[in-house]
């Protein structure tokens, strides 16, 4: 029951407790489609935590005058800035959940279908826990 002629997105709303595991720098491929089309897939991460890790470079303490690593010239590696921007990671909402958007798409309005959608992690074989799912909000494009 979406409006004809209207842009929409679909945004994944989530949850991480404080013991979850597996999310940690493994991607997620998420896609939204009408049933039967090709929909866009893209690379996102659940890991809220590495957003900001990425944004802000963490620089450790150091205690004493020297530090070992810089008396013997070695330099910390500096983490890649993320590619696809800021949108690959879940933002905080109002509420206290996080949301990650899943794709956009258009409803034309000249059939009525069933909208398809999918997060898959399958490439890094390790197993997951403690994401809560509340469910995927789908609202028009601003």
């Amino acid at each position: 029951m979406l409006s004809p002629i209207t842009r929409y997105k679909a945004c994944l709303v989530f949850k991480a407790i404080a013991g979850a595991y597996g999310f940690d720098f493994q991607p997620a491929e998420v896609s939204v489609s009408i049933a039967g089309t090709e929909g866009c897939k893209r690379t996102v991460y659940l890991d809220a935590a590495r957003g900001l890790r990425q944004r802000y470079q963490i620089v450790p303490r150091r205690i004493g005058l020297f530090s070992r690593s810089r008396f013997l010239g070695l330099q910390a590696p500096v983490p890649p800035a993320p590619a696809g921007g800021d949108d690959q990671y879940p933002k905080t909402r109002g509420d206290g959940w996080l949301e990650i958007e899943l794709g956009e798409f258009f409803n034309d309005g000249s059939i009525d279908g069933e909208l398809e959608m999918s997060v898959m992690e399958v490439d890094g074989g390790h197993w997951k826990g403690g994401l809560i799912v509340q469910g995927i909000e789908i609202r028009p494009c601003l």
